[in-house]
């Protein structure tokens, strides 16, 4: 046990287990917390109780006199009172002092020294404590004797509600972010990922300040050269499958920044979905899902410990938790040049756009605000047919300036450094959901590998007459008809009809945002 003495956080518990390694972090799962086994590959397996997934809806910002004016208040950020944030940060103090035994990991966000801050989450489950260790960067024992006062604390008291009857509470949920202060506080939700994200909003708040621009993508570097691309995606594009490519060193699998001296990784970790894995799919997830990983709200058997990793009776958001450098191609520290390629992923269940485009840094800046990908039959109750999802920049549950910062500081980037940008479409081709097919992963490979490789730089485009898209019509590999979507369909004049309604359904989102239309044919220049 730590000496590490908490008073100073207002904390009175006497056994403090400060950095504790992962099989220290094991003996006290196993001990203290019941459902807590091991599989049989040596993860942990932990449970994180009725909340398998983020509560967005109760994530609250304290409104504040020197951050109010930069904070995108509305649909992402609530505001919460100085006066009930204490409430919750007090509420979470007294749950704390009630435990035996608090665990502590002191540790930092982002792989660039210049822009880095220190963490420190003080927490009652060694799984939040063993996941934090896997998911901030792990300072040395030298830099962890000179640690000193961290830059934000997280109090996390997951286990013990927030009472619905103060002020801005709506749930006993409450995940309460202060700038000013340098504190998050969590009550009423055990799930590991608002810790992870807690600290995501935090640099997406302090980055943009400093003139970084903080990124949810996924990172790759050559190997030889160390330039590096970065991919954006929402969830099921193909950002994580995409990224794992044995031929170049990863940077990341989520989140980044972009300062003036390149790309850096805030994570030290990953934090990957488990749904559905196989090694066979993703060989490196599955290898690195071993002794130190954390295998969150898995099915197993009893007789083996063998997860079933198809088995989604708890949650489809089933995840593995583990520290970066279980990765073989990871590149360690997780820092790359500028990126020569900014790829945004969509997975169109339209089928109406190309699968390879280049964009305008003008078209970038709105793709990237609008954050397109589709939703298909099946995937939720009540969806018959495809929907467009709109998420801005990519990742809006996270955003704390509005998203035009995020995309000014993007445009800037391209155009200092001379980045492409391109537009891939990982979903529908020769039709809709239902109709078409969907992209083969062997052709979307080959299409990230010609971006890389600086094929496609000069490859002979033509303006799409909807999108103002610049349609790139050769790529090697891939078959010149799937290159041209309208071409691909059986109905020329069914294509128009759907493509103009996914232009107009472009406008409509990215109207909320700046006045005025601007997608439909405006880049064709």
């Amino acid at each position: 046990m730590s000496n590490l003495d908490l008073s100073v956080h207002g904390l009175s518990v006497a056994k403090v287990l400060r950095n504790a390694d992962p099989s220290q972090l094991y003996e006290e799962a196993i001990r203290y917390e019941p459902g807590t086994t091991i599989s049989h590959t040596g993860a942990l397996i932990a449970y994180s109780g009725k909340k398998t997934g983020r509560s967005p809806q109760d994530k609250r910002l304290v409104r504040n006199a020197e951050s109010e004016s930069d904070i995108w208040w509305g649909p992402v950020n609530f505001p919460l009172d100085e006066a009930s944030f204490c409430i919750n940060r007090e509420r979470a103090k007294d749950y704390l002092n009630t435990r035996d035994r608090l665990y502590v990991v002191d540790a930092y966000a982002g792989w660039d020294p210049r822009h880095q801050i220190k963490v420190r989450v003080i927490c009652s489950r060694p799984y939040h404590a063993l996941f934090m260790h896997q998911m901030l960067i792990r300072p040395s024992d030298e830099q962890l004797e000179s640690f000193g006062t961290p830059d934000f604390v997280i109090y996390n008291a997951g286990r013990f509600p927030a009472n619905r009857y103060t002020t801005g509470m709506t749930s006993t949920t409450s995940v309460d972010v202060s700038f000013e202060n340098g504190e998050v506080v969590i009550l009423g939700t055990e799930y590991a990922g608002e810790m992870k994200k807690g600290i995501f909003t935090i640099m997406n708040y302090l980055m943009p300040k400093r003139g970084v621009l903080s990124m949810h993508c996924s990172a790759t570097a050559d190997r030889t050269t160390g330039k590096s691309s970065i991919l954006f995606g929402l969830s099921g594009t193909g950002k994580t499958t995409l990224s794992a490519d044995p031929r170049r060193s990863l940077i990341g699998d989520d989140e980044h920044c972009w300062s003036n001296e390149g790309i850096f990784n805030i994570e030290g970790g990953c934090y990957a979905k488990a749904i559905y894995l196989s090694r066979e799919s993703e060989p490196e997830i599955f290898q690195a899902l071993r002794f130190g990983a954390v295998l969150e709200n898995v099915v197993y058997d009893d007789a083996h410990h063998h997860v079933d990793f198809n088995n989604s009776s708890i949650t489809q958001n089933t995840r593995g938790a583990y520290p970066i450098e279980y990765v073989t191609n990871a590149r360690i520290p997780c820092l790359a040049g500028h990126p020569t390629d900014v790829i945004f992923l969509t997975c169109d269940a339209f089928g109406v756009l190309p699968p390879v485009s280049r964009l305008t840094p003008e078209q970038a800046m709105v793709y990237f605000i609008n954050g397109y990908t589709a939703k298909i039959a099946g995937t939720e109750m009540g969806v018959q047919e495809p929907q467009a999802t709109f998420s801005p920049c990519f990742g809006g549950p996270f955003l704390v300036w509005h998203p035009q910062k995020y995309a000014d500081l993007l445009a800037e980037r391209i155009r200092t450094h001379g980045s492409n940008v391109w537009l891939v479409n990982t979903g529908w081709s020769g039709g809709p959901y239902g109709v078409g097919s969907r992209m083969k992963l062997s052709y979307t490979r080959a299409i990230v590998d010609a971006i890389h490789a600086g094929v496609l730089k000069d490859a002979p485009t033509q303006v799409d007459p909807i999108f103002g898209l610049h349609v790139v019509t050769q790529c090697p590999n891939v078959p010149e008809e799937i290159l041209n979507p309208r071409t691909n369909w059986p109905d020329p004049a069914a294509y128009d009809a759907s493509a103009t309604r996914l232009a107009d359904l472009f406008d409509e989102n990215y109207a909320q945002f700046q006045a005025g239309g601007v997608i439909k044919g405006s880049f064709d220049g």
